[in-house]
């Protein structure tokens, strides 16, 4: 080592100590088959916390369909998972009810749907945000899985089948937000109650997960990289497969008693006590 580099070591040290490493206990369940015979469908599966899901829903005996807008992404994931895809263009509700019809098919019955696909513009002040990155954002984020559940819903009621619908929420749905990206989180978080309600005595259960902020491409987070964060009391940023755990509980039959739920991912991150 020069010693210029030395100096500048020792100046690091000076101004922000040793770095420190963070620990996390991660615990995933071994597949026991709690989803064996469920018919699942994942939206924005190709990557990051959908292509988790997906895998953790197959190891515990599901069949399961992503969906992705680049179909050589989309079948290169389902490839190495050994599911089944199909192309969704979350901005063309027009395709919804065909995309449904088409995805019953496929699985043989469809019975859950995993609302997923989303986008971050990550403005970086209010007065970044433009109508064009407001509309992608709602379109994607809320306006979307709105319709594509609504499509959803009305299969497996013609089916006369029990269902689930899981949407993917963030910790930014529990704060206030300027940008619209909260905006579609709180949206959700408000959608999935309303629906929880609505659906509740036909056997249709609707909540959703709220990762915190999660080792993803969306986020730029490499989950191979360093996961530290010394915003959260845990110190590290979340992994998917931590978030997929979760995931999987609100589908599978030992929820049987929860819907209209939001389980937001973050130890308390969010929480607003009196005495902060």
């Amino acid at each position: 080592m020069s010693i210029k580099s030395r100096l500048k070591k020792i100046i690091l040290l000076l101004l922000h100590g040793e770095a420190k490493p963070v620990y996390a206990n991660i615990v995933c369940n071994n597949p026991n088959e709690r989803l064996k015979g469920r018919k699942i469908i994942i939206t924005g599966g190709s990557r990051g916390l959908g292509e988790a899901m997906a895998r953790k829903f197959k190891s515990e005996g599901a069949s399961v369909l992503i969906t992705g807008r680049i179909e050589a992404s989309i079948a290169e994931t389902a490839k190495s998972i050994g599911c089944k895809y199909l192309v969704l263009d979350m901005l063309k509700p027009q395709s919804f009810d065909e995309f449904i019809n088409s995805a019953d098919e496929l699985l043989g019955g469809v019975d859950t749907l995993v609302n997923n696909a989303g986008i971050s513009l990550h403005e970086n002040t209010f007065f970044d945000v433009t109508p064009v990155s407001f509309d992608t954002q709602i379109n994607t984020n809320f306006r979307g899985p709105l319709f594509l559940t609504q499509s959803f819903i009305r299969r497996i009621k013609a089916n006369g089948k029990k269902g689930n619908v899981l949407f993917i929420s963030s910790e930014t749905g529990d704060t206030t937000d300027c940008r619209p990206y909260g905006y579609t989180k709180a949206a959700i978080n408000s959608m999935v109650k309303g629906l929880a309600n609505l659906f509740q005595k036909e056997s249709i259960r609707i909540n959703a997960v709220a990762p915190g902020i999660t080792a993803t491409e969306m986020t730029g987070i490499n989950v191979e990289g360093n996961i530290n964060a010394g915003s959260y009391a845990t110190g590290r940023f979340y992994i998917p497969q931590e978030i997929a755990e979760v995931a999987t509980f609100l589908i599978s039959d030992e929820s049987g008693c929860v819907s209209g739920q939001i389980i937001t991912c973050n130890n308390a991150q969010t929480v607003n006590p009196r005495w902060k």
